[in-house]
């Protein structure tokens, strides 16, 4: 009996090795990237692109959406197009996707919003923290609904959220951003065990400092507050990086990229920091 089991398991072993493969392609997948115009969005586009994927761009501006569009990767095989939609209106994202999802299977969803204005928790008002809530949890939660069943209809899915190191480490002076990226994280995870019988996979990318429009506002809103120059603010903040730098969008649109792939299939319900090295837990 023993024999037996040991030889079945040597079959299986042997078949496992000859299909290992580090699979990337995503040729034939359409992935839909919010936030899409500049930064990390724009980042993981290029690089879901680059990979194969067919792309639909989301943002608010229809000019930029244009210019992305025609900068992107493509071969006779895709077709890459755009939805203009604002955040800060979540119905109208409902109503885009849900008749987008009609006629256009989707396969990989990247949820990217900007992040709600800096200031500690206590001052927040509350419509600050529903309209945070709103244009993160509310909006993530229509665009999964509308793209849902063309995973399961293809037993191939992908969802990852772009969020923040604050998921694991709160950081000062971003009290409401704090309270909804935990939001957005405990949401994810709630959704990969409930998905994840049909192929579809939930995760989450937390970029520390990277260069872009929101990292900008952020260096200039503590330059302000405490007197710096913006140069002494970025100097300190490369103090507390590991690697000594500033991140680029590229480095985390490549980790955005790599979940969506086949190869990424057994990765599910988990946080990603992106950071340099920055975050100080597991």
């Amino acid at each position: 009996m023993l024999s037996k089991t040991n030889n079945f398991l040597s079959l299986i072993f042997t078949k496992t090795r000859q299909s290992i493969r580090m699979d990337l392609n995503l040729s034939g997948k359409r992935a839909v990237v919010c936030g899409a115009t500049q930064g990390i969005g724009r980042a993981a586009a290029e690089e879901l692109a680059r990979l194969g994927a067919s792309i639909t761009l989301m943002a608010r501006s229809e000019e930029k959406l244009r210019a992305v569009i025609g900068e992107l990767h493509k071969t006779q095989n895709q077709k890459h197009e755009y939805l203009v939609v604002d955040f800060n209106m979540p119905e109208d994202v409902k109503l885009t996707a849900d008749i987008y999802s009609q006629s256009n299977p989707v396969h990989i969803l990247i949820n990217n919003t900007g992040g709600p204005p800096a200031g500690p928790a206590i001052d927040a008002r509350v419509f600050e923290f529903v309209n945070a809530f709103q244009s993160h949890v509310i909006c993530n939660q229509y665009l999964v609904q509308a793209f849902v069943p063309s995973m399961k209809q293809a037993k191939y899915g992908r969802i990852i959220n772009i969020i923040s190191t604050s998921v694991k480490s709160p950081i000062k002076g971003l009290g409401v951003s704090n309270t909804i990226r935990g939001a957005v994280a405990n949401w994810a995870k709630t959704l990969s065990f409930e998905l994840a019988q049909f192929g579809i996979t939930v995760n989450n990318v937390l970029p520390g400092a990277t260069m872009t429009g929101r990292l900008e506002q952020i260096i200039k809103g503590k330059a302000k507050a405490l007197h710096k120059s913006e140069e002494e603010v970025i100097n300190e903040m490369i103090d507390e990086i590991p690697a000594g730098r500033i991140g680029e969008p590229h480095e985390v649109g490549a980790v955005i990229a790599f979940l969506a792939t086949p190869a990424a299939s057994y990765i599910n319900g988990i946080n990603v920091p992106v950071d340099g090295g920055r975050t100080g837990n597991l």
